[in-house]
């Protein structure tokens, strides 16, 4: 029995007109130093904009440009988390991450997907912050369907100001062990 933490696998509960169109291509895998810098490398705008990523069931990082679709980056697949990405160089030149987030409106994943980060960026060579600079709550209003963004704890659904629940409550979710 392992002491570690379940992982939530996340479907994609976005706009169904980007899931049903053809896949962009998907995020290239980085699993070392090196899979960053070609990266970098090939996306140089990705220094002053920061990049889409998600963690693919495999527990890797994926990335793409900033405005790709995160479906596209995960292949059209689950995944254990999304959100964005920027990255800076150290003073001795290493890469380091200087802002990660969950904000994913194609997949919504709760902030608790934060281990997923955590491993996938230590299994690339980064050192990962001590959690999300930037966490977002999302909830889907059960009165309307709508996703919600939660701001300020306030879980009142924007469009029908239906009271929004306390746990993450996409359907499509499923723990994995």
């Amino acid at each position: 029995m392992s002491d570690a933490p379940a992982l939530t696998r996340y479907a994609y509960v976005g706009p169904p007109a980007i899931r049903d169109r053809e896949r962009g291509e998907p995020g290239a895998v980085i699993v070392s130093g090196p899979d960053l810098e070609r990266w970098l490398s090939a996306h140089p705008e990705a220094a002053g904009e920061g990049a889409t990523y998600v963690v693919d069931l495999e527990g890797r990082l994926r990335l793409a440009p900033r405005r790709s679709e995160h479906i596209d980056c995960a292949g059209g697949q689950a995944v254990l988390a999304a959100g964005e990405i920027r990255f800076a160089r150290a003073a001795d030149r290493r890469i380091v991450v200087r802002e990660v987030s969950n904000q994913s409106t194609g997949y919504c994943p709760d902030p608790d997907c934060w281990p997923a980060v955590a491993a996938a960026l230590t299994a690339a060579g980064l050192a990962a912050p001590a959690g999300f600079t930037r966490a977002f709550v999302f909830r889907r209003c059960p009165a309307c369907a709508q996703t919600n963004l939660v701001k300020d704890d306030w879980f009142v659904c924007a469009a029908c100001d239906a009271e929004l629940p306390r746990a993450w409550n996409f359907a499509a979710a499923q723990t994995m062990s």
